[in-house]
């Protein structure tokens, strides 16, 4: 098992094989124009002989993408040397191929959806829990402050199915635009309670978060999410492994391709 320290994190991936980086992101800010920037960064990531996904919208970017580690990292420096961007973190893994097909770059109302315009993590996002902090809270079986803590899966239930942390609330949502509602329905058994969101990358949590503090709840979200986790922590206090969005399916807490998704 190889290594390697990306962002702060250290990432494994197995054997000399896994040649392909593999990086998710996403940032919450302004863009006034998304359809001209669009053109732009299709035509950097095609140079760069990139595939995968990007999102643009007024709110921000969201975006997966795969290919050699130093074409992957080029692409993100520039990236980020545009001011709106500087701040852009990456969660990482690493492949023996490229899990997608081609590349895509497209305009979108939101790079999340959630059909609540009330909910900007553009003008500011909600507060964020450590992978170590909530650790610490997991393994006590309390917060800080003395605290039950709950965990709310923000997920679509297929996904769930792949994976969660033990114990976590799924509320069996189809889609994320189901997520206000159900969290609406679920608002009293969460109340006097420390909440913490998450999600695959930190994306969703973060719009859930902010939605879970308008009704009134002492939410958080998971900084990084489970791929955070898995890089922070491995399978501690987690059951299974989690879904992705690309040729893998899934990625274990050691965070490879599952071996379920494999076929092994």
């Amino acid at each position: 098992m190889a290594a390697e320290a990306l962002g702060g994190l250290t990432l494994s991936y197995p054997g000399d094989m896994a040649s392909v980086l593999n990086v998710s992101a996403y940032l919450f800010t302004r863009i006034d124009d998304p359809t001209a920037l669009r053109g732009a960064l299709r035509e950097r990531a095609g140079e760069a002989g990139l595939r995968g996904t990007v999102l643009l919208a007024e709110e921000g970017i969201n975006l997966f993408l795969a290919g050699p580690a130093d074409a992957v990292r080029g692409f993100l420096d520039e990236l980020r040397a545009d001011p709106r961007f500087a701040g852009l973190e990456t969660k990482d893994s690493w492949s023996d191929a490229v899990p997608f097909g081609k590349l895509l770059v497209k305009v979108k109302r939101e790079i999340i959806r959630m059909d609540r315009p009330a909910v900007r993590p553009q003008d500011g996002r909600a507060p964020a829990v450590s992978p170590d902090t909530l650790r610490r809270w997991l393994d006590r079986g309390a917060d800080d402050d003395g605290r039950e803590v709950v965990l709310v899966d923000t997920r679509n239930a297929f996904e769930v199915d792949y994976g969660t942390f033990a114990g976590a609330k799924d509320w069996r949502i189809e889609r994320f635009t189901e997520f206000p509602d159900a969290a609406t329905a679920h608002r009293d058994e969460l109340a006097g309670k420390t909440v913490v969101s998450f999600c695959t990358g930190g994306i969703r949590c973060e719009k859930a978060a902010l939605y879970l503090r308008d009704e009134g709840l002492h939410a958080y979200q998971l900084d990084g999410g489970i791929l955070g986790w898995f890089a922070a922590h491995g399978d501690a206090h987690w059951d299974g492994d989690c879904f992705v969005f690309d040729g893998r399916e899934a990625l274990d807490p050691a965070l490879a391709p599952a071996r379920s998704a494999a076929g092994a």
